[in-house]
């Protein structure tokens, strides 16, 4: 199993910032634990709890068309997806892993909104419990991500409204 992803080391603020998480309700318990990390994760940095919208969905393939419409509002700085699929007897598994990933990563690069990918994809129970609150929790790393997204286009967006010399 892969480790944590790097800590996000700064003392720059969320505020300010709006933030959209979607949410499948399918392995609903594990997916509360990457909610509340991704929600501390935000908090930690200075995001309120109104400027955090959470919206559920049924499973991890209706992610990306719920994060779509959120993205096609404006109303966010980013949003984060979250949920779980652990493999099962039959090939259905891959197919919503891969439309999760595909759909996600197409809202982000079709509308321009930091997308955040914190779909825990598992052989077994124990190792998705293991990634949503053990020694990771992949909804802080979602979060984490979001917020780095978040400063990174808004300096480049002061960047490119500079006059180059």
């Amino acid at each position: 199993m892969a480790g944590p992803a790097a800590r996000l080391e700064t003392k720059r603020s969320g505020s300010g910032k709006r933030f959209g998480l979607v949410v499948a309700r399918f392995h609903e318990a594990i997916s509360t634990r990457l909610l509340e990390g991704a929600v501390e994760a935000l908090s930690r940095h200075g995001v309120r709890e109104r400027d955090i919208r959470v919206v559920w969905v049924p499973g991890s393939f209706e992610l990306p068309q719920v994060a779509l419409t959120l993205a096609r509002s404006r109303r966010y700085h980013a949003l984060i997806c979250l949920g779980v699929v652990i493999r099962g007897e039959t090939p259905h598994w891959e197919h919503v892993a891969r439309t999760a990933v595909e759909g996600i990563s197409h809202v982000g690069l079709s509308t321009g909104i930091p997308t955040a990918f914190g779909v825990i994809t598992a052989e077994n129970q124990e190792q998705a419990w293991a990634r949503s609150g053990g020694k990771v929790n992949r909804g802080e790393e979602a979060a984490l991500a979001a917020l780095e997204m978040v400063w990174l286009a808004q300096d480049l967006s002061r960047r490119s409204k500079r006059r180059p010399r």
